[in-house]
């Protein structure tokens, strides 16, 4: 919301909003844009009489600003059908869909296109290292979004992507995930296949052509130009790391950000950019100066020959994956995973019996409890010594501290602020 606000306000709308605990960074970031910001949901603010209320999906009835608005019969929208009618109606939109990989596919296609000259607008769900902001309105007709599934607003229980009518789509991956508000894997591919059936003829799908549930779900139907990568008949990798595609063979892909998701994800970037005619080389170009995202693989830093990690994987595909490729990334150290099982899905217990198998390459795996529903030590006992569970962030730090050592990357998984736990742990290294 806040990016979307950043976005009105670059189209010339005079705009304020409100929140709980509202907090840098994107507190100031709004306030630097001359963006109004009001703690908490007084129905006072009805005072204000905009033209338009845009709601989040944190909105709930019972909310008293929402109350009075409905009350009053005031005009409220979504944030992604505001986005639609005055952003991104007559534009060219490339939009990243998946369970995983979202908002680092959407910062690499974003990146490619700038590199190509471009000047895209955007809408990336993290923050990008290659901008400034996650979010802006240019007056290039592309806009690349990140396209997710989670539902709309309390009014509008469709996905947010089904609004964005991209002319090139990016699916993926497809896993059962959001057991919040989603009872079964086949309630989230069929609102993905509500996006495939909106896309006109003309538009181009990129699908991830190792995923049997994306398989699934184009099987239902696609009317829409296909494209797969991930596999031999499509956008893939040779032994020596090259890009080859329609028996064609470019350049070697070269990508600062570890891990074989990352490389799909590249590969999907790389197809998208194709379809707006970007040259593979061009992008592969692009590809070798990205950056990365901040809390993807983010590193935070080193002390002692010790890299603290910072990753937004709270998923058991996810955590695995990023496992994993840090592993690959750095052969001869030790992974010290730190897990803090915070999203919704997570903290429902819905998949903790997927967590151990996750998280078996990790050398030692710390978890942080004070948020599950569940019990964390009883699930995670089948990993015997390899694992413990806390419920202190303090004495979460004296463990990880104690049991590191010069060469281990310590890899923090949460997608919250984790109490800070990074710094706390880098000055904890630190000490003698």
């Amino acid at each position: 919301m806040g990016g979307l606000a950043a976005i009105a306000r670059a189209a010339g709308h005079q705009v304020t909003g409100c929140d709980a605990n509202v907090y840098p960074p994107m507190s100031t970031q709004l306030q630097a844009l001359g963006i109004e910001l009001i703690e908490g949901f007084d129905p006072d603010q009805c005072k204000l009489k905009p033209d338009v209320y845009v709601i989040g999906n944190v909105v709930t009835r019972g909310n008293p600003l929402m109350e009075a608005i409905l009350n009053a019969g005031y005009t409220y929208a979504s944030g992604p059908q505001w986005l639609y009618e005055h952003v991104l109606r007559n534009r060219w939109v490339l939009g990243v869909a998946g369970t995983h990989g979202k908002t680092t596919t959407t910062a690499m296609l974003t990146h490619i296109l700038e590199y190509a000259g471009l000047n895209p607008g955007y809408l990336i769900g993290g923050v990008p290292q290659d901008f400034p902001t996650s979010a802006r309105l240019t007056e290039s007709n592309f806009f690349v979004i990140e396209a997710d599934e989670y539902d709309t607003a309390f009014f509008d229980k469709r996905s947010k992507f089904v609004h964005y009518h991209p002319r090139t789509a990016i699916l993926n991956n497809l896993e059962y995930d959001h057991a919040d508000i989603f009872p079964d894997l086949a309630s989230i591919e069929r609102q993905f296949h509500h996006l495939v059936r909106t896309m006109p003829g003309n538009a181009r799908i990129i699908v991830n052509g190792q995923d049997a549930n994306l398989t699934h779900t184009l099987g239902m139907g696609c009317w829409s130009e296909l494209e797969r990568f991930g596999i031999e008949q499509g956008w893939a990798m040779n032994s020596e790391g090259a890009v080859v595609f329609g028996g064609q063979r470019y350049g070697e892909l070269k990508i600062n950000v570890p891990g074989e998701h990352n490389r799909m994800n590249a590969l999907a970037a790389l197809a998208a950019a194709r379809h707006v005619g970007i040259t593979p080389q061009v992008a592969l170009e692009a590809l070798a100066q990205f950056k990365g995202v901040k809390r993807r693989m983010e590193l935070r830093g080193t002390v002692r020959g010790i890299r603290v990690y910072d990753d937004f994987a709270h998923h058991p595909t996810a955590i695995a994956t990023t496992v994993d490729g840090l592993h690959r990334a750095h052969p001869s150290g030790r992974v010290l995973a730190v897990l803090e099982p915070r999203s919704n899905t997570m903290k429902l217990g819905t998949m903790k019996a997927q967590l151990p198998a996750s998280l078996k390459n990790a050398d030692h795996t710390f978890v942080f409890q004070s948020k599950a529903a569940w019990d964390v030590e009883s699930t995670f006992a089948p990993m015997g010594v390899r694992a413990t569970t806390h419920s202190d962030i303090d004495a979460l730090v004296r463990a990880i501290t104690q049991k590191a050592q010069p060469g281990d990357s310590v890899l923090v998984m949460s997608n919250g602020g984790f109490g800070g736990i990074h710094q706390k742990l880098l000055n904890a290294l630190a000490q003698p």
